[in-house]
């Protein structure tokens, strides 16, 4: 399937995201740009078979949305990797169980059980 849509964070730091992302949420680099400096300044990053950009700029937003099979230990390793824990882990009444954070780059990110 072609994607149509597709979610993206803006970082001051790519490089640091990056490798944040990684780390704590499992984020594998699919396609990484660099400028003329060999600085990172984009990113495309695979999430199961699904995919994200991370790009320059401002962090902030209304957050992004990812659906994971194990949240609680997934918040367990967002926390290690430092991780700023905004919503504990919660079981909503839709039937999703899911927590929030924020990067330490400012961006809010949810992750849990729902997938629409």
């Amino acid at each position: 399937m072609q994607r149509t849509v597709y979610a993206l964070a803006r970082y001051h730091d790519c490089p640091a995201a990056l490798d944040f992302l990684t780390s704590a949420f499992g984020f594998r680099a699919h396609e990484v740009t660099k400028n003329e400096q060999g600085v990172v300044t984009h990113a495309e990053l695979l999430v199961e078979n699904d995919m994200i950009m991370i790009g320059e700029g401002a962090p902030g937003g209304p957050g992004i949305y990812i659906a994971v099979a194990d949240p609680d230990a997934h918040l367990a390793r967002a926390q290690a990797a430092g991780a700023e824990i905004t919503m504990g882990l919660v079981d909503q009444p839709y039937g999703s169980r899911e927590y929030a954070c924020k990067d330490p780059f400012g961006n809010v990110w949810y992750f849990g059980t729902y997938r629409p």
